[in-house]
């Protein structure tokens, strides 16, 4: 009679432990980077909004004549005027504040807009129409700066706000 010892094919317990610290380290990984990646889909999130804001703005004010009929932003009728206008030099910040020439509207998370601030407002736009030096009173190009800040209770001239979506547009009133 022959007496042996078979032989088993196994992992070793040091191979075990091994693979457990590789395992390991590679999910620690992923659950650290689960935070960083919420924090950047806020952000994206609030970037979009704020750019529809901008954009919301844009449109209404290119299809008014005298008021903007959804945001009820007052368009100067000559982009030469300098009683609504301000050089471009101080758009939209005049001494650490919002220049009083720009006209602030707040929006909410459902993307409503408010003339004057709440407790539900997330976002404030400031719409600043800026002097046309190269217009006539009744020809070219009404310039317009918008620029959407979050959160809507930071006056983003007197202190740097989370985040801000700015433009440009000129509109034109011929």
């Amino acid at each position: 009679m022959k007496f042996g010892l078979r032989h088993v094919r196994a992992f070793s317990l040091v191979e075990l432990t091994l693979a457990l610290g590789v395992a390991a380290l590679c999910l620690l990984t992923v659950v650290a980077l689960v935070p960083v990646a919420a924090l950047t889909n806020r952000s994206a999130a609030s970037q979009t909004a704020a750019t529809n804001i901008a954009a919301l703005a844009v449109a209404d004010l290119r299809a008014a004549t005298t008021a903007s009929p959804m945001l009820g932003i007052t368009i100067p009728t000559d982009p030469t005027s300098p009683a609504r206008f301000v050089p471009p030099e101080v758009v939209p910040c005049n001494s650490g504040h919002t220049s009083i020439t720009s006209q602030v509207r707040y929006f909410d998370s459902q993307g409503q807009a408010n003339a004057s601030f709440g407790s539900s407002a997330l976002y404030r736009l400031t719409v600043t129409f800026v002097k046309n030096t190269t217009a006539t009173a009744t020809t070219g190009a009404t310039y317009v700066n918008i620029k959407v800040t979050w959160p809507a209770a930071i006056d983003p001239c007197a202190i740097t706000a989370s985040g801000s979506v700015e433009m440009f547009a000129a509109l034109n009133r011929n």
